[in-house]
């Protein structure tokens, strides 16, 4: 069963293009509450206001941005709301830079219309959305770029107990270099398996260390 979605933020300087995402998201859920913003203060000020929202959608070129300045703002001030970067920039780096700084997703403007909607149901459902054209032949950056988006929802210190996962400590050395317990490490390390859908904490290093995590 779909989960469906009831109020989104869409971002965009150029009406056209909100007036095309309101038309598609109209159509595929019917019942979802549109709201609009042609800026990031626009998009502050609708999230100020306690519009709880089921995702942003933020064009990645606006005028009141640089680049990723404005998802950051966006998930340092509102974390609980999935951002999806929407462009028509599409590079690999690009891609991997956006979801290294918290997007849930990167949807290409070129996707076709069922295209958009399934990223979009992806999202929803908690996954992060990586369009197709990074290629088979690219796996490898495509769980790279998923890793980081996944480390990048750990909190400040579930990152430093990862870091020193990484760097071969055990759970006692961990606690004695953080002057906490053993079961506040142990806790730690179960949540950090369970953001980076790691089965273990050994594969939880192996998963870092290839995303390049340090």
């Amino acid at each position: 069963m779909n989960i469906e979605m009831e109020r989104v933020l869409i971002v965009d300087d150029h009406s056209l293009v909100r007036d095309g995402m309101r038309s598609l998201l109209e159509i595929s859920f019917p019942d979802c509450e549109i709201l609009e913003a042609g800026a990031l203060t626009e998009a502050v000020d609708a999230l100020s206001r306690g519009d709880e929202v089921d995702m942003v959608l933020l064009d990645l070129n606006i005028p009141d941005v640089t680049r990723f300045s404005g998802l950051t703002e966006l998930r340092d001030h509102f974390p609980s709301v999935p951002v999806v970067m929407v462009s028509g920039q599409l590079d690999r780096i690009t891609v991997r830079e956006a979801l290294a700084a918290g997007a849930a997703g990167f949807v290409p403007k070129s996707l076709k219309r069922n295209e958009i909607v399934d990223a979009l149901r992806q999202v929803l459902e908690g996954e992060i959305y990586i369009p197709e054209f990074l290629g088979e032949e690219d796996d490898a950056s495509r769980e790279a770029a998923q890793t980081l988006a996944r480390i990048d929802t750990l909190t400040p210190q579930q990152t430093v107990v990862l870091r020193h996962l990484v760097n071969g400590k055990l759970n006692k050395q961990i606690a004695y270099e953080l002057n906490v317990s053993m079961t506040t490490v142990k806790a730690h390390v179960s949540a950090i398996l369970q953001k980076l859908h790691a089965y273990s904490r050994t594969h939880a290093v192996i998963l870092a260390n290839r995303a390049g995590f340090n």
